[in-house]
C-alpha cells in the first residue's frame, strides 16, 4: 500500500496544513533564539554585571516562551481540526460505500465485523491522522534548524552529536515493523469481540442463547477474546520498548561525552561556557524532535495495518451500481408494466443458477402469483424485480425500461417490497412509518396505518404513535410488524408491489387480518405475490409455478386446477 493514497486524504485541506506549516516554521525559527540568549547572559551580562543587558535578555526568553506557546495553541486547533476532518471523510466513504454494495456482500460478511472496520480500525487511526502531519513537519523543521545553529556554535561538537543517528534510524524500523503486525492481530482480534457482541448481545442471539442453553459458553468466549486482546496490548506497548530505552541512555550519555571533549587538554578554551551551555541546550532541543521523529515512524508504519484494512473495504468493486447514463422518469408516470425477458442468475459461488430462461409478462395493474417448493426461484425472482441483484443474463424492465437504466431512487418509489422478514427501526412507531416518506405528514402517516388496518391498534397505546417499537419491532407481534410494514410501504405508493412469503409465518386469524390490508394496498398497482399457502393466490391474474429456477407451469388458478400439472399437486 502506497503511503502516497493516505496523503491524498489530506489534499483537500492542503492550505490549513500549509497555514500550519508555515506557524510550525516561524515557532522554531523564534524558539533557537533562547540558546543564544541564554548565552549572552552568561558570557556576556553576567561577567560584566551589566543589568540593561540582562533584563532585555530575559525579557527576550519569556517573550520567545510566549509566542511559541501560541504559536502551539494555535497549530494544535488547525492540525486537529484538519485531521477530524480526514476522519469524518473516510468514515462516511466507507459507510457510503458499504451502502452500495450488493445484498451478496452483507449475507457473506459478519456484521460485527463490519461495524468494526468503521469504529476500531478508524477509531485507532485518530492520533496518527490528527498529530502526524504536523508532528513530522514540528519535528523536522526544529531538527534541521537546531542542527544549522548548531553547527554555527560548533561544528566540531556538532559531529559528536550526529553520530547516533544511524543506530537511532535502524533500531526505529525494526521496531515499527514489530508494531505494525501487532496491529493487524489487534484489529482482527477486535472484530473477534465485535461479531460476539453483535451475535450475543442482539435481541435474537440472547433468545436463542437463553433457549439452547449457551449463555455461559458465549460469555467464556467473549472472556478468552478479551484477554487475548490484554496481550496483545501489552506486546504493542512493549515491542521494542527495550530497543528505545537503549536510545534514550545514548542520547543522555552523548552531553557527557561534549563535556569531557570540552574538558580535555587537548580542546580546553576551545569554546566558551555559554557557548558550551548554550550548544547542550540545543543539542537536548534536537534530540527531542529526533525522537518525535522516530516515534511518529512507528505510529506510521504500524498504523499502516489499519489503514489497510479500510482501503480493503473503499476497494471493492460495486456489484450493483447506479447507471452511468440513468433514463429521465417521472414515478407518478409510470403504469407498473413489467416484463422479464431470458432473465437467468446464480449466486456467486452457486453450483447452479438460481433461475433459468425467465420469460413473464405482468401487464400494469394486474397480479402475479409465484408459487413453486423452498429452493425454487420465488424470492430470487423478487430481488431481482428490487434489484437487489442484477441478472446473470436477460433483462427486467418496468414500461420498457431496464431497471439497470434507472436510478436507485426512482426505482424504490417505482418498487415496494414488503417481505417476511420484517425489519423495524429501534424507534418510535411514527419514525419507523416516516422512514419510508421523510417528508409525510402525521396525518398522511395516520391514513396509510387506517388502509393497514394498525391505526387502531397504535391508537390504542398509552404513547400512541410514539410508542417504542423496541429492538427489531418485538413490542410487536409478527401480523401488527407486518401491518406497519404494509402502511410503511403505503406511504411511498409503489406502482409495482412485490410480496415475498408475507404471510407465511401467521397464524389463519392474523393471516386473514393481513391479507385484508395487502389487498388494500393491492388496489390499483401491479402485484407481483410470492405464495407459501396457495389459499392466497386463488384470485390472482396469473399463476406461475416455479420448479428449480424454470417456469413450468403458468395459468389461473382454474386452468391450473384442470391441467392437474404441478400446481394441483401442490393445491392438493
Amino acid at each position: 500500500m502506497s503511503l502516497r493514497r493516505i496523503g491524498r486524504l489530506f489534499t483537500p485541506y492542503r492550505w490549513p496544513l500549509a497555514i500550519v506549516t508555515t506557524i510550525i516554521v516561524a515557532s522554531s525559527i523564534v524558539g533557537l533564539a533562547s540558546p543564544f540568549l541564554l548565552r549572552a547572559v552568561i558570557d556576556k551580562a553576567l561577567p560584566q554585571k551589566n543589568v540593561t543587558l540582562l533584563a532585555w535578555l530575559v525579557i527576550g526568553m519569556v517573550a520567545v516562551a510566549a509566542i511559541t506557546s501560541a504559536f502551539g495553541v494555535i497549530q494544535t486547533w488547525i492540525s486537529t481540526k484538519v485531521g477530524q476532518q480526514v476522519m469524518h471523510g473516510l468514515r462516511t466513504s466507507v459507510f457510503g460505500h458499504l451502502q452500495r454494495q450488493s445484498i451478496a456482500f452483507f449475507t457473506r460478511t459478519r456484521t460485527g465485523e463490519i461495524q468494526s472496520r468503521i469504529q476500531n480500525d478508524i477509531g485507532g487511526m485518530e492520533s496518527v491522522v490528527t498529530s502526524t502531519a504536523t508532528s513530522i513537519a514540528s519535528n523536522l523543521t526544529t531538527a534541521v534548524a537546531t542542527a544549522v545553529a548548531m553547527v554555527v556554535l560548533s561544528w566540531k561538537l556538532s559531529l559528536i552529536s550526529l553520530v547516533v543517528m544511524p543506530p537511532a534510524i535502524y533500531l526505529t524500523r525494526k521496531v515499527a515493523r514489530m508494531r505494525r503486525a501487532i496491529t493487524s492481530q489487534q484489529q482482527r482480534e477486535l472484530a473477534d469481540l465485535n461479531v460476539t457482541i453483535e451475535e450475543g448481545l442482539s435481541i435474537n442471539g440472547v433468545q436463542l442463547a437463553k433457549t439452547m442453553g449457551t449463555g455461559p459458553s458465549l460469555v467464556e468466549r467473549f472472556t478468552a477474546s478479551s484477554a487475548r486482546l490484554i496481550d496483545l496490548e501489552l506486546r504493542s506497548q512493549l515491542a521494542g520498548r527495550w530497543r528505545m530505552a537503549s536510545l534514550t541512555i545514548i542520547f543522555a550519555a552523548i552531553p557527557a561525552i561534549i563535556y569531557l571533549a570540552a574538558g580535555l587538554p587537548v580542546t580546553a578554551g576551545a569554546v566558551t561556557i555559554g557557548t558550551l551551555i548554550a550548544f547542550t541546550t540545543l543539542q537536548n532541543s534536537l534530540f527531542r524532535p529526533l525522537t518525535g521523529l522516530l516515534n511518529t515512524s512507528v505510529s506510521v508504519i504500524s498504523s499502516l495495518a489499519l489503514f489497510a484494512r479500510i482501503f480493503e473495504y473503499l476497494d471493492l468493486p460495486v456489484e450493483v451500481d447506479e447507471p452511468a447514463h440513468p433514463v429521465e422518469i417521472d414515478p407518478a408516470q409510470i403504469t407498473g408494466h413489467v416484463r422479464f425477458t431470458d432473465v437467468s442468475f446464480a449466486y456467486p459461488g452457486a453450483d447452479r443458477p438460481a433461475v433459468t430462461g425467465i420469460d413473464l409478462d405482468v401487464p400494469a395493474g394486474s397480479t402475479l402469483a409465484l408459487v413453486g417448493e423452498t429452493g425454487s426461484g420465488k424470492t430470487t425472482l423478487a430481488s431481482l424485480i428490487a434489484r437487489l441483484y442484477d441478472p446473470s443474463r436477460g433483462s427486467i424492465r418496468i414500461d420498457g425500461i431496464d431497471l439497470r437504466d434507472l436510478r436507485f431512487a426512482d426505482l424504490t418509489a417505482v418498487v415496494g417490497v414488503v417481505s417476511q422478514e420484517t425489519y423495524l427501526l429501534h424507534t418510535t412507531v411514527r419514525e419507523n412509518l416516516r422512514y419510508a416518506r421523510p417528508g409525510a405528514t402525521d396525518a398522511e402517516i395516520e391514513d396509510a396505518a387506517r388502509a393497514a388496518q394498525i391505526h387502531d391498534l397504535i391508537a390504542s397505546l398509552p404513547d400512541g404513535y410514539d410508542t417504542m417499537v423496541g429492538s427489531r419491532g418485538h413490542r410487536f407481534s409478527g401480523g401488527e410488524k407486518q401491518r406497519i410494514a404494509i402502511a410503511r410501504t403505503l406511504l411511498r405508493d409503489p406502482r409495482v408491489l412485490v410480496l415475498d412469503e408475507a404471510t407465511s409465518a401467521l397464524d389463519t386469524e392474523t393471516e386473514r387480518s393481513v391479507q385484508k390490508a395487502f389487498d388494500a394496498l393491492a388496489q390499483g398497482r401491479t402485484t407481483i405475490t410470492i405464495a407459501h399457502r396457495l389459499s392466497t393466490v386463488r384470485n390472482a391474474d396469473q399463476i406461475v409455478v416455479l420448479d428449480h429456477g424454470r417456469v413450468t407451469e403458468a395459468g389461473t388458478h382454474t386452468s391450473l386446477i384442470a391441467s392437474n400439472g404441478r400446481y394441483a399437486a401442490l393445491a392438493a
